[in-house]
């Protein structure tokens, strides 16, 4: 069958000063290759941090392979009521080490996070900072020019980057993972109607003053402005388009109703240690999770970071039942009791990045999910809270990148190789060529 028309891929749906960017479709193929529609869903990068390490005794499998066991905290990946089963779409990858995150004396939270997508020993200083570009940057730079925003930058937790926030290291180095270059932090959005904006709610260059106005003073709906554009494309697009198209519409809908109704603004008196606090945390989670899928569906960027916290948080989760701060309960100094609530928190963000995963899983791009077009990092920039070590990283690795790695096992490296090999082989999966990453990489991870 002859396809009816071909779709820019950066075609925009626009009218009255909006404009709004398209999902991945179908009719975006050129010509002669809509039969091998799955083979063009774009490939995603996106890495999620935790901080405060992991209580790796209810972290790691003790099955190694395809069969590997579910502990406590990773047993969320499979809620069979819920019709959750993502065991066979992470790797569970155990051994990697980040050695230059080690500090100079104290500091392994700051050393840590500073180096979690970089590899390197930074500077330990609270004015002249010094780190490196980070994978997530190499590979913006390396996909650049084919979406608006070559990357992506979220978190929950804000601040500056000015001041001492972990034993002379400065903040720079505990409130960002991405890195442009040795002494350019990229700094992240915490505020979902922000992201909202950015990413959804672009005027066109042309709209006149008194139709930005009236969009601000009525607060419509980016879909009012663009619903003339979207009944004239959906009559041109297959059946399979169509639905792609209405499930994107419904999200975009969804999402701005919610970021308007949700009160997600900052708190006036934070408390103290904190900045960036949120009186509703879970409903701003869901509403960075949503906003994230949106922006990897409308192709808006293909690389996205997410700081769940800052390093060494000190949030308090008692609306989970483990009441303390979170950085001191990670110094369990072996106490059962600390243990529990460390299984509860850790479990509780599992549960949060499974909330992704499954969205990603469920959105459909031709044969494949957008899961199955992605790569999705989950780390700490520790691994046990209380002896501060920088081997043995909790490490999760989701998605195939199209087919190209094999998911669904857990993979137990001996010699606790650098997991700069393993930034290396993602580069290398993306098409951005790279012999080696970092201070200490070698290469390549071998037995990926």
């Amino acid at each position: 069958m002859t396809r009816r028309f071909q779709l820019s891929r950066r075609a925009l749906l626009g009218g009255a000063g909006a404009a709004l960017a398209l999902p991945w479709l179908e009719a975006m193929l050129p010509a002669g290759r809509q039969a091998r529609a799955a083979m063009d869903g774009p490939l995603r990068f996106l890495a999620w941090y935790v901080p405060n390490g992991m209580h790796m005794q209810s972290w790691t499998p003790t099955v190694v392979g395809p069969d590997y066991d579910l502990p406590l905290i990773l047993e969320p990946l499979v809620d069979l009521q819920n019709d959750t089963d993502l065991k066979g779409d992470v790797n569970v990858l155990t051994g990697l080490a980040n050695y230059p995150a080690k500090p100079e004396g104290p500091g392994d939270h700051a050393g840590g996070t500073s180096a979690f997508l970089t590899c390197t020993h930074v500077k330990k200083s609270e004015t002249d900072i010094l780190n490196n570009i980070s994978v997530d940057q190499v590979l913006a730079n390396g996909l650049g020019g084919k979406t608006k925003l070559a990357s992506l930058q979220l978190g929950l937790e804000g601040g500056g980057n000015v001041g001492n926030c972990d034993s002379g290291y400065s903040c720079a180095y505990t409130r960002n993972i991405s890195w442009a270059g040795p002494t350019s932090p990229v700094p992240k959005l915490t505020d979902p109607q922000v992201v909202f904006d950015l990413l959804f709610a672009g005027f066109d260059p042309e709209a006149t003053a008194e139709q930005l106005a009236r969009r601000r003073a009525q607060r419509l709906s980016i879909l009012d402005f663009v619903l003339e554009d979207v009944n004239s494309l959906r009559v041109k697009l297959g059946k399979t388009d169509q639905a792609k198209l209405d499930q994107y519409l419904t999200g975009v809908n969804e999402l701005e109703q919610r970021v308007k109704a949700e009160d997600v603004a900052p708190v006036c008196e934070l408390p103290p240690g904190w900045s960036g606090a949120y009186e509703n945390f879970p409903a701003q989670i869901d509403l960075m999770i949503d906003v994230m899928v949106l922006a990897m569906q409308c192709d808006m960027t293909r690389v996205i970071t997410f700081m769940f916290q800052n390093a060494g948080a000190y949030r308090d989760y008692s609306f989970i039942g483990a009441q303390g701060a979170h950085h001191e309960l990670s110094h369990h100094m072996n106490s059962p009791a600390n243990f529990a609530k460390l299984e509860i928190i850790d479990r509780w963000e599992i549960v949060q990045f499974v909330k992704l995963l499954q969205r990603m899983k469920t959105t459909q791009e031709g044969d494949r999910t957008m899961l199955d077009n992605s790569l999705v990092f989950f780390s700490s920039e520790i691994s046990d809270g209380n002896a501060h070590n920088h081997d043995n990283l909790p490490v999760l690795l989701a998605g195939t990148a199209g087919g190209a790695i094999e998911a669904g096992r857990h993979l137990k490296f001996e010699g606790k190789p650098p997991i700069a090999n393993l930034f290396t082989s993602i580069l290398n999966t993306f098409g951005v060529p790279n012999d080696k990453f970092g201070d200490d990489g070698t290469g390549p991870l071998v037995g990926l």
